[in-house]
């Protein structure tokens, strides 16, 4: 009996996703830690960015004789869901686990989601083959593994589903795998926080003339509505170019430098050179943690004077030139930097409230990037609160319909 319960089609999925879950959870908590140890490290011993070229050519050696299909990143495992094969490889996650804190401990601009994506596709690949699961229920499981991962390294289990879902083909919901990554999300995020591993808080002021609604703040106002569909144009336009840069980044230097190693040395070279140029390094590694006091980081963004003009224009050339040479780690982080900064600017620039439009632009230039509006929207209530709903939803929506149709998934399907 128990048997034949076990193998429907639903309850199955979900079983498997909690183990799963735990697995990944557990790994995301060790390489949150060792990301916050990498970038602490740096920041103490500063002479390590010039040995950023070196570590590029550590990076492009472990991927040429350990990586095999891994160096696909992102774009194997929604290949893998769309239309299974060789399947992810084991070596995946341990492999951009270590990577991803050599270029943050290097000082590479990068970020962390798609290391917790690999993670997760991996690990999720890996329990596929323990239960012997056959080729639907395979899909679900990496679809729940992405949902883990990315639910456990924000702290956004509910995001980390809806993104799960709505990431692998712009426009349509695999919704055969909700519940899965319902429970593979929440299980996620969970165990990172049984390990003790803390996210960073992000809080967006409280506005004046909020209305009561089912006892909850709720706050709307026409003109700020229309502020946020203007600025929201801008975000999706950042969303655009940075994802445009990236591509041509890569292409650029794979066209013209014909020994591969040298594409990551020239990288560092150029993160060097522009740290020297800038004069401070506030745009090297996470932007997460100030360096020094007055750092400009994703934090100070939300803060009247938490910004340059043009932070978010560096961290676009930063993370660009750092991943489209061959450096590990994530575009997601980045981009909340990117939009919380770009945010921060427009919000002098509209007179509008400096930390909505910080957090607006940091789910808005996520959600162009990523094609994925409605996870956005919803990460906006899981990190800020609901009482600014209406202004996520424009925000996320009207970012991503002036994004284009490019987005860092080359491997995303469109209905």
């Amino acid at each position: 009996m128990l048997k034949k319960i076990f193998s429907k089609s639903i309850v199955r999925p979900v079983l498997v996703a909690v183990p799963v879950a735990i697995v990944i959870g557990s790994m995301v908590a060790l390489f949150l830690w060792l990301l916050n140890w990498a970038i602490q490290f740096r920041f103490h011993h500063t002479w390590l960015l010039y040995l950023l070229p070196l570590a590029g050519i550590g990076i492009h050696l472990l991927y040429k004789w350990y990586g095999a299909s891994a160096e696909k990143g992102n774009n194997l495992i929604i290949d893998e869901i769309h239309q299974p094969g060789a399947g992810v490889p084991k070596r995946m996650a341990p492999l951009i686990l270590v990577t991803t804190v050599i270029t943050h401990l290097f000082g590479g601009s990068a970020g962390r989601e798609g290391t917790a994506v690999q993670i997760g596709g991996s690990l999720a690949n890996l329990f596929a083959g323990i239960f012997k699961l056959d080729a639907a229920d395979k899909q679900i499981i990496l679809t729940a593994g992405i949902a883990a991962g990315f639910g456990a390294v924000f702290g956004t289990p509910l995001t980390g589903t809806i993104f799960a879902l709505e990431v692998l083909t712009v426009g349509r919901l695999k919704y055969d795998a909700l519940l899965p990554c319902l429970v593979a999300g929440f299980v996620g995020d969970y165990t990172v926080a049984a390990w003790g591993v803390a996210h960073t808080p992000y809080h967006i002021d409280a506005l004046t003339g909020g209305n009561l609604f089912y006892g909850h703040h709720f706050y709307w106002d026409v003109l700020l509505l229309l502020k946020t569909a203007a600025a929201a144009a801008l975000f999706g336009l950042a969303s655009y170019t940075f994802a445009k840069v990236v591509h041509l980044i890569k292409d650029t230097f794979n066209k013209w430098i014909k020994i591969s190693w040298l594409i990551p040395v020239c990288g560092g070279l150029i993160i060097i050179g522009l740290t020297f140029l800038i004069g401070k390094p506030d745009y090297l590694s996470l932007g997460v943690s100030p360096e020094y006091p007055g750092a400009v980081t994703i934090v100070s963004a939300f803060q009247q004077g938490g910004a340059d003009l043009f932070s978010w224009l560096w961290k676009l050339i930063y993370t660009a030139v750092t991943l489209g040479t061959g450096f590990k780690g994530g575009e997601v982080t980045p981009l909340f930097y990117i939009g919380a900064t770009l945010g921060n600017t427009l919000a002098g620039i509209l007179n509008a409230p400096v930390s909505l439009f910080a957090g607006l632009g940091f789910i808005a230039v996520f959600s162009g990037a990523t094609k994925t509006p409605l996870a956005c929207t919803i990460m906006g209530m899981e990190l800020f609160g609901g009482s600014f709903v209406l202004y996520y939803a424009v925000a996320c929506f009207v970012a991503y319909l002036c994004s284009g149709k490019v987005g860092i998934y080359s491997a995303q399907r469109r209905v």
